[in-house]
């Protein structure tokens, strides 16, 4: 069945084993997509699609936060573009990929997510895998779409040091591959690339690994929303005029700072996007988001990014070495390959064993909360992750307080 609105020339020919029209669900390969008002028309007397021609009814005078009085000079009474094709055009020139239709915007990189599962995966019969410790969201998004989740944790020793093929949350390929081909129910394979809250980076060849495997017919897709805390050569991006089973997902929340306007990007072959235009709700990134996005996709605003990142990444080797000092006073080597912008360290046992211990780590993690003002992250729960705190590099003088907050904690409990 014909992927509606796209054209024959633009069907996946690479790899040889895929065929995204058995990967969607065939009542979305079916689905007629609703045709909005902009889709036909946008300029001139828009009488179309019953927006209120007086505008919106917020005063000049009101008492809206300084920051978004600008906002209220946009046209908020008329529905936002459904494709945000100036946008994708930046993003595809920001990222070196052949043109807008190879991107797709979501709100926030959760949307997508969601919206992936929901076209390719049918409840009640079909799988994702993930490989644990990993986001969150993917096993809730599942679970909220009644699909199953098959799960492959990564590399949990440190015997092999950090990260890389065979290190410490390193993915283990092989055990990926076996459990595709057990189960061919499997239709997505989700990976974080760096990892939350691993902060590691998956090599590509591991990942140009998974694509060529026979067995697996699915999509691969690497969740890159810290990548540009990394090298600037290890996005999967690069990898997207190769094979047509890769979705890359990014964001404007944390390299670019926009956390607020929830902007999520996928990046894959135009047949995939296609399928999630055709599956999205019909205006689903408002007139404000867009607009702060295309700001900030600006040459001079992605200059200043840059120089941001440079300066998280100084920062987060400072406090590396800040929180190596406090090693005498019970606290781990941090673990983790510390190529996004958080680092994760264990808290050990006060006696000397130097195990990782959770109670502990649990007391620091809430009184640093409830007594000292200071809001880390609890990751004890998660697979090799015994013990840790998940830190967020923040600004020098936010650093200095939580070395010397958790120095002081560190010594009394």
């Amino acid at each position: 069945m014909p992927i509606l609105g796209l054209a024959p020339e633009l069907y996946p020919k690479k790899p040889a084993h895929f065929d995204i029209e058995q990967v969607i669900r065939p009542n979305i390969l079916a689905l007629h997509p609703y045709r909005c008002a902009r889709d036909d028309y946008s300029e001139g007397i828009l009488l179309d699609a019953n927006e209120n021609a007086l505008g919106h009814s917020i005063p000049s005078t009101s008492t809206l936060e300084p920051e978004l009085q600008s906002t209220l000079g946009l046209d908020l009474h008329r529905y936002p573009s459904p494709t945000h094709d100036p946008i994708k055009k930046r993003l595809a020139e920001l990222r070196g990929i052949p043109g807008p239709e190879y991107v797709f915007l979501g709100v926030g990189s959760d949307e997508v997510i969601d919206l992936l599962i929901r076209v390719c995966v049918a409840p009640g019969k079909e799988k994702i895998l993930i490989t644990p410790p990993t986001y969150g969201m993917y096993s809730v998004c599942a679970q909220v779409n009644d699909v199953g989740v098959v799960k492959v944790p990564l590399e949990l020793s440190g015997n092999a040091g950090e990260g890389g093929e065979r290190g410490r949350f390193s993915l283990r390929v092989d055990e990926v591959k076996k459990a595709v081909s057990a189960d061919p129910s499997i239709k997505l394979i989700f990976l974080c690339s760096p990892g939350n809250p691993t902060g590691t980076l998956i090599p590509l060849s591991s990942i140009r690994e998974l694509l060529e495997y026979e067995d697996f017919k699915g999509i691969v897709i690497v969740d890159e929303a810290y990548i540009d805390f990394a090298d600037e050569k290890a996005s999967a991006v690069s990898l997207l005029k190769e094979y047509a089973n890769l979705c890359v997902t990014q964001t404007l929340s944390k390299s670019f700072g926009l956390a607020a306007i929830r902007l999520g990007i996928a990046f894959a072959h135009p047949a995939l996007v296609q399928i999630l235009m055709n599956t999205k709700a019909p205006y689903n990134i408002s007139t404000p988001t867009a607009a702060l996005a295309l700001s900030a996709l600006s040459p001079s605003a992605i200059d200043l990014m840059k120089a941001k990142v440079s300066t998280l990444i100084k920062s987060r080797g400072d406090l590396l070495r800040g929180l190596a000092e406090l090693a005498p006073l019970g606290l781990g080597s941090v673990i983790g390959g510390n190529d996004a912008n958080f680092v994760m360290v264990p808290v050990l046992e006060k006696n000397g064993s130097g195990k990782p211990d959770n109670v502990r780590a649990q007391k620091i993690y809430k009184t640093l909360a409830e007594s000292e003002g200071v809001v880390v992250r609890y990751r004890g729960g998660e697979p090799g992750c015994t013990g840790c705190l998940r830190i967020t590099i923040g600004s020098e003088e936010e650093n200095k307080v939580v070395l010397q907050k958790l120095g002081e904690l560190l010594k009394e409990l």
